[in-house]
């Protein structure tokens, strides 16, 4: 099977599962219910889940179903954090994946609202976890305690010391000199702690141990390390339609970028190297997953 078929697969699961714990759009509020819904079915290509669900699949983790409710948190997680991002306060932007963003479609109340609500709905829907374990099984005990475990790793990475903090260095240094190091951790954290969530949680559930969890967090660091610097590059070199939102966006706001800070050749010579990093880290793992390697590498050299 091509892995172009394989990742469809993957991704119509995916968003069965997403679909699943959407709220329905009734009662008085459900004018911030469509706005939440507008927002995470705008496509895209769930990369959070779907690694979340292959390295619980590389540890050969058992009992999925504690693991959709996570699944589901944290695409939710980050389509809120798209929504504000696209906020006239921070980007203003129009577009996100081919469509008007929630604040031109819905108004910037109901944006910021609807952000609101998928941040919360998205540690309330991690928290049906708990529901998804049998009482009565011998590994009830076990299981409870990755999911308290995996539930620690979604909010610190997710809050304050993760992409929270990556944006606040992000808004801080608009317009100013800055070097290569404090932008690593800016990416680390901005876009790096969603990733390293999503694989730390799914090693968490399928019972990885400390070490192994270890190289998984570096692992998608580095991922989202090279997955911003490509996202610099592309900003540059692609164009509207084929990214499905605004090229030149870091340049019109006056971002510090890898292109800013280099040219283009010597950013990609930062993205090969740490691809190596990251694929050196998979291999020192006693576990396989072929399509989990093949996805990291296309993500890191995609093109939109």
């Amino acid at each position: 099977m091509s892995f172009d078929l394989e990742q469809n697969i993957r991704l119509n699961e995916i968003n069965e599962i997403l679909e699943s714990y959407l709220p329905k759009e009734e009662g008085y509020y459900k004018s911030v219910l469509s706005a939440m819904n507008y927002s995470i079915t705008a496509g895209g290509k769930r990369i959070r889940p779907m690694l979340m669900l292959e390295t619980f699949r590389l540890f050969n983790g058992c009992h999925i179903e504690i693991l959709h409710p996570f699944m589901a948190a944290i695409e939710m997680i980050h389509t809120y954090s798209l929504v504000h991002d696209d906020l006239p306060a921070l980007d203003n932007d129009e577009y996100r994946r081919g469509r008007k963003t929630t604040h031109i479609e819905y108004g910037e109340a109901l944006a910021i609202l609807a952000g609101d609500g998928l941040l919360t709905l998205a540690f309330e829907t991690a928290a049906g976890a708990y529901d998804k374990v049998d009482e009565t099984s011998k590994d009830a005990l076990n299981l409870y305690r990755r999911i308290m475990r995996a539930y620690k790793v979604l909010s610190r990475k997710a809050g304050i010391h993760g992409m929270i903090g990556g944006q606040v260095i992000d808004i801080e240094f608009v317009g100013k000199a800055v070097t290569k190091e404090r932008l690593d951790r800016m990416y680390l954290l901005k876009t790096g702690a969603l990733i390293e969530a999503s694989m730390m949680i799914g090693a968490i559930l399928a019972g990885a141990k400390d070490n192994e969890l270890d190289i998984i967090e570096n692992l998608a660091g580095d991922l989202g390390l090279a997955f911003q610097i490509r996202d610099d590059i592309l900003d540059v070199i692609s164009s509207d339609k084929i990214l499905g939102k605004p090229v030149r966006s870091d340049e019109k706001n006056d971002k510090p970028t890898y292109v800013s800070l280099m040219d283009l050749e010597q950013a990609k010579k930062e993205v090969a190297h740490v691809t190596d990093r990251a694929k050196k880290a998979y291999e020192s793992l006693a576990y396989r997953n072929e399509y989990l390697i093949e996805l990291i590498i296309k993500l890191i050299n995609r093109e939109k």
